[in-house]
């Protein structure tokens, strides 16, 4: 493959320098790739295609014309972090996560932060997220988002960023270990000559770390994966890790809460007692006695064997109102509030449009602004400045006057990119990093995790409901001497 055509257009590389040279620890991949010929990379894409269409791997997509089975966008060419790098990620996410569970314990209990006036009031009762229902828990360790997937940006002069913190259900994990089993059909050479950090091992750290908030002291408690069903979107992933960790994979129906508070799972010898649910159901939806009556996707009268301490919810009913980005913007106070420290990786700079001095800001510099809902997800309902038509702006203009507290401005970073495989060549497309972090009594993080790639030129959105795709993610670890 011939990479001199490669442009950069001042945009900061995964893997390649402004002058085309391999960054730290692509070497031998950006060797490999200049040797090999377009006719023999494109065998390993089909490779790559057939092996994600007979192993199953989907999403869905939803549209007006119906929901759609499509099988995983993954791009065969790898991004690299280099270990010492990801250290220093690493401490990061451990210290946001750490923190953000502190801030949910707190608003939940005490609210010191707010007696304190490092958070506003305010931002806690136009919370969507918050629920009163949840008041005066407190979860074994204090731990209520058991997991989160942060996503991360690099801008052109190498900074990463924190852009979002997805502590609701975030999915994506089950795609990050199926990208690493496909890169290793494609490219098997290439472990050969590099040593790479594992991560096939976190349906075991994901299984040790739902055991440990079990409400029953026992090796192998019961654990179920509650999902909605086949129809939505992150199924495949449900029932990937379900198979992975060895749990039941149920829908609401398959469960009840019996007359001494406990949850019993129905099986052909009778009701078996369930300890852990690692649930992929929103909030509103996982008790009909208590949130929405109409929902048929719950169990009724989870949420009161839950505040029994008869079983353990992961993520814990009410974690989102973390997964606010307002209340993103107040994370580097948290962690100096709640931990003492200085945040190891920063926010992206952002206005808060229930500000008015901010909001007038962001009305004024719609074309030069990204704007966000608060609670939206999935890359929908935001505005791209600087890819926006006029039409576009004066829309937002009218919800942000509409509705302030929902919306967030920042600044467009330039995000990375990474050689990724088009039609005739490879050309440079921007990408984020999903790593997931795992918390109860111990922290875990991936080594890596879901680098998502808008596969259209010049895009920002890399969201695979909106056309994005994957690649692989390698922290490359020293040659061993």
């Amino acid at each position: 493959m011939n990479l001199k055509d490669y442009k950069i257009n001042g945009y900061y590389d995964e893997l390649l320098t402004p002058r085309l040279q391999a960054r730290s620890s692509a070497g031998r991949l950006i060797k490999y790739l200049k040797k090999i010929s377009y006719e023999e990379v494109m065998k390993r894409k089909h490779a790559a295609d057939l092996a994600i269409k007979t192993m199953g791997i989907t999403f869905t997509v939803y549209s007006e014309s119906g929901n759609i089975d499509r099988e995983w966008p993954y791009d065969i060419i790898p991004r690299i972090i280099p270990l010492r790098e990801w250290k220093r990620i690493e401490k990061g996410l451990q210290q946001r996560l750490t923190a953000l569970n502190h801030f949910i314990n707190d608003v939940y209990n005490e609210q010191k932060i707010i007696k304190d006036k490092k958070f506003p009031k305010n931002l806690l009762k136009t919370s969507k997220n918050f629920r009163e229902q949840c008041r005066n828990i407190k979860p074994v360790f204090g731990v209520w988002a058991h997991l989160c997937g942060s996503d991360l940006v690099r801008d052109s002069d190498g900074t990463i960023y924190v852009l979002e913190d997805n502590l609701r259900v975030p999915s994506g994990v089950s795609y990050m270990l199926e990208n690493r089993k496909v890169t290793k059909r494609v490219f098997p050479e290439l472990f050969e000559d590099y040593n790479i950090m594992p991560m096939g091992d976190y349906p075991n750290h994901l299984f040790d770390v739902l055991s440990s908030i079990s409400p029953r002291p026992m090796d192998y408690p019961e654990v179920v994966v509650l999902t909605p069903g086949i129809y939505n979107s992150a199924y495949f992933e449900h029932a990937f890790l379900a198979q992975q960790m060895g749990a039941e994979l149920v829908e609401g129906s398959d469960l009840v809460v019996a007359d001494d508070d406990c949850v019993y799972m129905k099986t052909i010898k009778g009701l078996s007692r369930v300890d852990v649910i690692y649930r992929r159901i929103d909030d509103l939806f996982l008790d009909p006695e208590i949130f929405n009556p109409g929902s048929l996707l719950g169990v009724p009268g989870l949420i009161r064997a839950w505040k029994k301490g008869n079983v353990a919810l992961a993520n814990a009913p009410g974690a989102g109102v973390a997964d606010d980005k307002v209340v993103y913007t107040f994370v580097p106070e948290m962690i100096r509030y709640y931990l003492d420290e200085d945040p190891i990786l920063p926010n992206v700079p952002s206005f808060s449009c229930e500000d008015v001095k901010q909001r007038d800001h962001v009305l004024a510099n719609l074309e030069n602004l990204v704007v966000k809902p608060a609670n939206e997800s999935g890359g929908y309902g935001l505005l791209v400045g600087p890819h926006s038509t006029r039409k576009q702006r004066a829309e937002m203009a009218r919800l942000v006057k509409a509705r302030p507290r929902n919306y967030i401005a920042q600044p467009v970073i330039s995000l990375s990119t990474v050689p990724t495989l088009c039609e005739n060549n490879i050309e440079p497309r921007h990408v984020d990093l999903r790593p997931f972090t795992l918390q109860s009594d111990r922290t875990y993080v991936t080594a890596g995790g879901l680098t998502r790639v808008a596969l259209i030129r010049g895009s920002l959105v890399v969201n695979s409901s909106q056309g994005g795709g994957s690649k692989d993610t390698w922290v490359v670890m020293p040659d061993k001497e």
